[in-house]
């Protein structure tokens, strides 16, 4: 699988070059196996030193190396895969404290979304979900 693709990565190095800003996590990497999540919001120039929420046991921002993520060898052939469905929704700063709270950034995904879900519930007029007779 490839972990990153050119619009991600041209996002994550325009955020690289903005490092005062509460950016939105890009991309979400996991370990398909066991703990292991990543929520990378910036790449530094040299295009291997991620910026984001990594929880490999107990959450907590920081920098890891790309490369040492895409070269981890799990069992049975895999490795760290890219959450294709993931949107971030939310600026770094409210996953590292919902992780922290929840003690996992999987619980505070969880939360999360269910806190989205129920925004975008009470933004409904009672009109949009009336069914209407033609």
């Amino acid at each position: 699988m490839i972990l990153l693709t050119r619009t991600q990565r041209a996002q994550l190095l325009a955020n690289g070059r903005q490092s005062d800003v509460d950016h939105v996590p890009v991309v979400k990497f996991y370990n398909p196996l066991g703990a292991g999540v990543w929520l990378a919001t910036e790449l530094d120039e040299d295009g291997d030193i991620m910026f984001g929420l990594a929880d490999i046991g107990y959450p907590e921002l920081g920098s890891w190396c790309f490369g040492e993520l895409e070269a981890i060898r799990l069992p049975f052939g895999m490795g760290i895969e890219r959450d294709v469905l993931f949107t971030g929704l939310f600026p770094i700063s409210v996953w590292a404290e919902a992780a922290r709270m929840a003690g996992s950034i999987r619980a505070a995904e969880q939360i999360l979304s269910a806190r989205f879900r129920g925004d975008a519930a009470r933004t409904l007029n009672p009109a949009d979900t009336e069914s209407r007779k033609a």
